[in-house]
């Protein structure tokens, strides 16, 4: 299922992530921390790939057409105390 939300709301909502939570949802997804730091905006495409984000100028940082949302709503699970982070070593 895709959805729209604003670049600074998907930045936000990244930058509300506690530590680890990255890496937490690559393992728990089978995919490469990269490529989920790509999806909330990065841009490191040798090491991870691009998974379906959609950007559009704009205010507030532009509109972003994210064509799934697995990744986004694991982020909003561990934001609400649904999925574990595991503390880093």
């Amino acid at each position: 299922m895709s959805t729209t939300i604003t670049f600074n709301q998907l930045r936000k909502l990244k930058d509300s992530l506690p530590e680890g939570a990255t890496r937490t949802i690559a393992e728990n997804l089978n995919l490469d921390v990269e490529t989920v730091r790509n999806y909330f905006g990065g841009a490191n495409y040798d090491r991870g790939k691009s998974v379906g984000i959609h950007l559009e100028q704009g205010p507030d940082g532009g509109i972003v057409e994210l064509d799934d949302t697995t990744i986004l709503d694991m982020a909003r699970d561990i934001l609400n105390g649904k999925v574990k982070v595991a503390a880093s070593s």
